[in-house]
């Protein structure tokens, strides 16, 4: 039975043989659903809770 993983930015299900693994130089191990959420995080540094795509955002706590 494959691996269920989970969006380390959105915080949701990756379909098994699907997702983007990235490594960083310290050894953590990131998981992303697809480009967008990986560049989100990576690239640009954004919060997801922010964001109201992600699974993560808090509605109404940020102004």
């Amino acid at each position: 039975m494959p691996e269920t993983r989970i969006c380390s930015f959105t915080k949701e299900e990756i379909e098994p043989g699907t997702g983007i693994m990235f490594v960083r130089k310290d050894g953590t191990v990131l998981w992303f659903r697809d480009s967008k959420a990986r560049k989100n995080h990576i690239n640009l540094g954004r919060n997801p809770r922010r964001l109201k795509w992600t699974r993560r955002y808090e509605k109404g706590g940020i102004k």
